[in-house]
């Protein structure tokens, strides 16, 4: 029984890693950035993602469980902070699987060059929804060969990005220059915007900690997965930026189908290999929304079991398969797939990917501080892994990338320079931001109302048992 149940290796995780991280789509917002994201990949991923990566770790490997960055947070702060967190974490993955069925319908047509109404648009959307909704009600040991296949199709699609766009700039030259002070950080709003998008491309390391029932040695697997796994997404991350600079100019590049716009441009459109990699993009698309609902759908569903969030993200199948969030998920995503045709003058991949992405940073803001409490209240549990250093270090290990994350929350949602299209695009974003903060608040106390009213009712129970036997005795 042992060995049909541990099925998940050290190989599976760091694809899993590569999976869940590695987000090939938001590769085109951050290289909106221009030649000065190569600057700010570097300085994230040595001030952020190096104290993420370590931090999950620790956590990962000291508080087991399917709970994750509920789990830790509720044992900092209190459940009603954990339910809080919950809710967000959980929010932004509908919010997310509507933009990529948006981004979905919209490369398909791209690359077999069909021009879809706005019916079958919808119901392209609504498929790749659905699809993905079933594949992540299934267990990990049934599903994983999709991670490890979409790891291999993303791993091609940079490669072959990377390759050509060094090819494409020593034959035809480079579309943008990067050379000198073009390399350096412009300290302007607007491209400051952007760095949200970069951090959000780091998360998800997590996810792999909630598969740690699933490991044979989760203590040794999740801090190996997290250290290779990160080598080859940084590595991967960069080699995609230089491919789009190389291919399409920053002021022309699309944030929902530049990856895509970038092979179109150096080999032409309907090429067989821009048809193949098209292909492996929209698998990837597909993959990516799993690999998340392993995660994602865990922790909503250990906080509703934990009366932090409502009873019904906590309903599971025979299987044990936490169904009552995927078909949430689907439900909303499907709402907001209906809906987006009949917005006007939005971009509606980049509206639901931008809520999305501070949504889930919010979130995240919860995680470093309470690492930082709970090696200060917690020190004598036994940790498996630790971050290294003395008290100094696990300062800045803790609140540089917590500051960072403040930071770009807050240039991401508010409209700093006053102009009329920031205005239109963040507003939206921040009002959106508000109304999920307001809502989770309300959730969150529901689920505290259902527990206190199940505890009563227990009570009760319990008490007319207690009358009956001692009436029995009389």
């Amino acid at each position: 029984m042992n060995k049909q149940k541990k099925k998940f290796r050290l190989f599976d995780a760091v694809l899993m890693a590569v999976v869940v991280v590695l987000v090939v789509e938001s590769a085109a917002p951050a290289a909106a950035i221009g030649p000065s994201q190569f600057f700010w990949w570097i300085f994230l991923l040595i001030l952020f993602f190096i104290p993420y990566g370590l931090i999950s770790s620790e956590l990962g490997t000291t508080y087991v469980g399917d709970g994750g960055l509920y789990d830790w947070v509720k044992q900092a702060f209190g459940r009603r902070w954990g339910g809080r967190l919950a809710w967000l974490y959980w929010l932004n993955y509908p919010l997310w699987m509507a933009s990529l069925g948006v981004l979905f319908a919209e490369v398909a047509g791209q690359i077999f060059g069909v021009h879809f109404n706005t019916f079958w648009t919808i119901i392209i959307e609504l498929a790749f929804v659905w699809t993905v909704v079933t594949l992540g009600n299934k267990p990990i040991s049934e599903s994983k060969w999709i991670m490890n296949l979409a790891a291999f199709a993303k791993i091609f699609t940079i490669l072959s990005l990377g390759i050509m766009g060094i090819y494409f700039a020593a034959t035809k030259g480079l579309a943008n220059n990067f050379s000198g002070t073009n390399l350096l950080p412009k300290l302007n709003l607007s491209s400051l915007s952007n760095l949200s998008v970069i951090i959000f491309n780091f998360l998800g390391f997590e996810v792999v900690a909630t598969m740690a029932d699933d490991m044979d040695n989760p203590k040794k697997q999740i801090p190996q997965a997290i250290i290779y796994g990160g080598i080859l997404i940084a590595f991967f991350y960069l080699l995609a930026a230089f491919g789009m600079g190389a291919a399409i100019p920053t002021d022309k590049l699309s944030a929902s189908s530049g990856l895509i716009d970038s092979f179109v441009l150096m080999i032409g459109h309907m090429n067989w290999f821009v048809v193949i990699i098209g292909i492996m993009f929209l698998y990837i698309l597909a993959s990516e929304m799993v690999s998340w609902a392993l995660g994602v759908n865990y922790v909503a569903n250990y906080a509703a079991k934990d009366h932090a969030l409502p009873a019904i993200f906590g309903k599971e199948d025979a299987k044990g398969m936490p169904v009552g969030t995927g078909y949430l998920n689907g439900i909303i995503a499907s709402v907001l797939v209906v809906a987006s045709p009949f917005i006007p003058n939005q971009n509606i991949f980049w509206a639901f990917f931008a809520l999305n992405v501070v949504a889930l940073l919010l979130s995240y803001t919860m995680m470093f501080p309470a690492f930082w409490k709970l090696r200060r209240d917690d020190a004598q549990r036994e940790r498996p892994f630790k971050v290294p250093g003395g008290k100094f270090m696990i300062n800045l290990m803790t609140w540089v990338p917590e500051v960072l994350l403040v930071a770009t929350i807050l240039l991401s949602i508010l409209p700093l320079d006053g102009s009329a299209s920031e205005l239109a695009n963040k507003i939206p974003i921040l009002i959106g931001t508000i109304l999920a903060v307001i809502v989770g608040e309300i959730v969150v106390r529901v689920a505290e109302r259902q527990d206190d009213s199940s505890t009563k009712d227990e009570k009760v129970s319990q008490n007319s048992t207690h009358s009956a036997n001692v009436s029995g005795k009389d």
